[in-house]
């Protein structure tokens, strides 16, 4: 790992002490070089020759390097103090020259040091640091009464235990404790939880944690459980511990890690070195066991894998071959760290001694709990990666971790999925703060009169093009007019569907206006559809009315029912040309917002397609969150190339119309083109655009893309929208928003996606984003 992270820090064991009193420095620098030629590993080297490591070990008179720094006189003790610190905390070690064990001593009054002890995790472990401590203590004291050193010498180095290691675990030994790893860990899966950040590319290092504490009640409790159920304390917590990872990923099949202290032999007790070994722990969740089965299924993982303790770690992962990523660690993302050798206060005469010094917050881990036993309570922290979380998310799984352990030592028959995890607090937030989200909008107005409003507002400004065509907002609000007339002469009344099937138009957008204006509900038919379904469409509904141009006619043949009338929307001279122009008055048709605007067909995929309807306020609901969204002004340009018998085409018409922008028509067939879309694009100055993802890889695909200058913003919905293609966007179009509407999304890949989640149809009050 140094070598991959040349200069990380990220495996320095720290330590500050405060030491108040006459400090002796010799018999303190005396202690400290006694400890360095005692322990070969603190003066373990590791070199490489022809790209293999080989352990040297220094000679034991080369002492312990302290350097000393007095800030008595400075004026700027405090800053130069932790600059210090830091200082100290983010110096690499070199492994091939070492040492790998290094002192500062600060004094910041004639009676007042601060201690700081830096050693590298290749020569040392948290059991090694009471070992280091409490040597210290002796010999400190011994020395400053004038005594010799008084600790017995040792009966073997870490070098020896390496070796013997090597030598015992081998042969059949060896491939039993490798097997049952390999048998263990066999398909497990990355565990994925909900983070408040994306994920970086490499790992990110940067932590902080939150404390937590079992009060002594509940702690007596939870050994109570334990001994009924033949586990230990340590147990019920890793139980309780993979329950709230289960429920918070949706995965019942877990690997949490467990560092070991590996000191499994009276002779290597006393050694400091890198003894502690990891076991990855998988949990079982599945088939809702019960608290009492959950904390079986915990107790035989456990002394499964204590059995098999002695195959290191690092062997572990080469036989499992999990997939590596620079972006975590395999096979485990989170920790449970259980402290049941507490390292002991410094007993030094003369001296108070009290940690110093700010802590380096340095993550390992996504998630890394760390507890043990305080007197009569647990008490720790949960340790988390700040790349990933923020405080206040993991301080809301301290709080399912507590609620998790209460109730388990509440009823050990409860099964283990229903406990409820949540606050009240928390819930109230869930269901009610966040869901309050009613804003004022239009409901009482239908979409059409709120076009009108944009029709008096500016009647000269563009409403539609097509090709060389154009209409203004009073031309379009006309020619809607004097049709609209014509079909409630018809017999058009509120909520009833009227069919229109014509070729991408102004007189498509004219007639799906006019049937809105005379209170039916348009119902929108694709001439390229086979004519099979266009018929079973028409039939399932019964419209009374069908609206259709050359092509619309063409598409149904001789085979319109008798029943239905058709209008002919291109006839050389219509009925309705001599009409009025005046809007129709929606209090005299008994027309209101809650009355049908459309009725849209399903395709028909999973069975008999299906009239979807949906109201005018439902409609307006979502257009104006649309606008508050994404912010239409009346100087952009719309392309409107969805088919019409596709919902995503509603706010393609109806969003341009009512902003006052300008909605440009693709000719017929021109959205499966993307040249032919980029080419419309560059020369109607085209600002907002739709693609479904499948489409827009074709259309970044496109040649000369990226002349596409105009482009403000595009949106996606209907599929899932991949993670390539949001990078894509950003390299080819970079001065474009991409918006996703709805439908899965690789949240939070950049700064500039916005991900929306819409209630389309809800009848009730505005949805923002959910």
């Amino acid at each position: 790992m140094a070598q991959l992270n040349e200069g990380s820090t990220n495996y320095h064991i720290p330590l500050a002490l405060r030491l108040r009193g006459m400090l002796d420095r010799s018999a303190w620098q005396r202690s400290l070089n006694r400890l360095f030629a005692r322990h070969e590993a603190l003066r373990s080297v590791f070199v490489a020759t022809q790209g293999k490591p080989r352990v040297e070990v220094l000679p034991p008179d080369a002492g312990l390097p302290i350097v000393e720094h007095d800030l008595r006189e400075r004026s700027d003790a405090e800053a130069a103090f932790l600059d210090l610190c830091h200082e100290e905390g983010r110096t690499p070690f070199d492994l091939a020259r070492g040492p790998l064990i290094r002192g500062r001593l600060i004094r910041t009054a004639d009676e007042e040091h601060v201690f700081l002890l830096t050693q590298h995790h290749i020569v040392s472990d948290g059991w090694s640091m009471g070992v280091l401590l409490r040597e210290l203590s002796q010999l400190y004291r011994a020395f400053q009464a004038g005594q010799d050193d008084p600790l017995p010498p040792l009966a073997i180095q870490y070098p020896d235990y390496a070796a013997w290691q090597r030598q015992w675990l081998s042969g059949e030994r060896l491939q039993q404790q490798a097997q049952y790893w390999r048998s263990a860990l066999a398909g497990t899966a990355r565990l994925v939880l909900p983070t408040d950040h994306a994920r970086p590319a490499q790992q990110s290092f940067a932590a902080a944690a939150v404390p937590i504490t079992v009060d002594a009640d509940l702690t007596r409790e939870l050994k109570r459980l334990s001994l009924q159920h033949g586990s230990t304390l340590f147990m019920t917590v890793l139980a309780a511990w993979a329950a709230v990872l289960s429920r918070l990923s949706g995965q019942d099949d877990l690997v949490i890690g467990v560092p070991s202290a590996n000191r499994g032999h009276r002779e290597i007790e006393e050694l400091i070195g890198f003894f502690v070994n990891t076991l990855a722990l998988r949990l079982d969740l599945s088939g809702k066991p019960r608290v009492s089965e959950l904390l079986e299924r915990t107790r035989r993982t456990v002394l499964a894998a204590q059995e098999h303790q002695d195959l290191p770690f690092e062997q572990v992962v080469e036989i499992v071959q999990p997939p590596r990523a620079l972006d975590h660690t395999p096979l485990f993302q989170v920790m449970l760290a259980w402290e049941n050798n507490a390292v002991g206060p410094l007993d030094l005469p003369g001296l108070s001694v009290e940690a110093a010094g700010e802590e380096i917050d340095q993550a390992k881990f996504d998630l890394e709990l760390s507890l043990g036993e305080h007197g009569e309570e647990i008490a720790g922290t949960l340790g988390y990666a700040t790349a990933l979380f923020d405080q206040a998310t993991i301080e809301r799984q301290r709080g399912y971790l507590l609620a998790l352990l209460r109730a388990m030592a509440a009823d050990a028959q409860q099964e283990v999925h229903r406990i409820e995890l949540l606050s009240t607090a928390e819930r109230t937030y869930l269901l009610e703060e966040l869901n309050r989200t009613a804003a004022p909008y239009p409901a009482e107005r239908c979409i059409h009169e709120l076009f009108e409003v944009q029709v008096h507002k500016a009647p000269d400004a563009v409403a539609v093009v097509c090709e060389d065509e154009r209409l203004s907002y009073a031309e379009l609000n006309a020619r809607a007019n004097r049709l609209a007339h014509h079909l409630i002469a018809l017999g058009v009344r509120p909520d009833q569907p009227v069919a229109i099937c014509v070729e991408r138009s102004p007189m498509m957008v004219v007639g799906l206006l006019a049937i809105l204006k005379a209170g039916g509900s348009y119902m929108p038919l694709d001439p390229a559809y086979p004519s099979a379904r266009l018929h079973q469409v028409l039939d399932d509904a019964a419209p009374p009315l069908l609206l259709a141009d050359v092509a619309g006619r063409a598409a149904f043949g001789a085979d319109v029912p008798a029943k239905v009338s058709v209008v002919e929307l291109d006839a050389a001279a219509p009925a309705w040309a001599s009409l009025p122009e005046a809007d129709p008055d929606r209090r005299a048709l008994s027309l209101t917002s809650r009355n049908l605007a459309y009725v849209i067909y399903t395709s028909g995929s999973t069975g008999r397609p299906k009239g979807a309807q949906n109201e005018h306020r439902a409609i307006v609901n979502r257009l104006i969150w649309m606008q508050d969204a994404y912010g239409l002004k009346p100087t952009d340009v719309v392309l409107q190339k969805t088919p019409f018998s596709f919902d995503v085409s509603a706010w393609e018409f109806f969003w341009t119309l009512l902003e006052g922008a300008t909605l440009v028509l693709a000719p017929p067939g021109a959205h499966r083109d993307p040249d032919t879309l980029v080419d419309l694009i560059v020369s109607q100055r085209i600002t907002t655009v739709h693609f479904v993802p499948s489409m827009l890889v074709s259309f970044l695909d496109a040649k000369s893309v990226d002349r596409c200058t105009s482009l403000r913003q595009v949106l996606c919905s209907g599929e899932a929208l991949p993670a390539a293609s949001v990078y894509r966007v950003r390299r080819v179009l970079p001065w474009t928003a991409l918006h996703n509407l709805y439908g899965p999304t690789p949240a939070g890949h950049f700064k500039f996606l916005r991900v929306w989640s819409v209630k389309f149809l809800h009848p009730r009050g505005r949805t923002r984003d959910c």
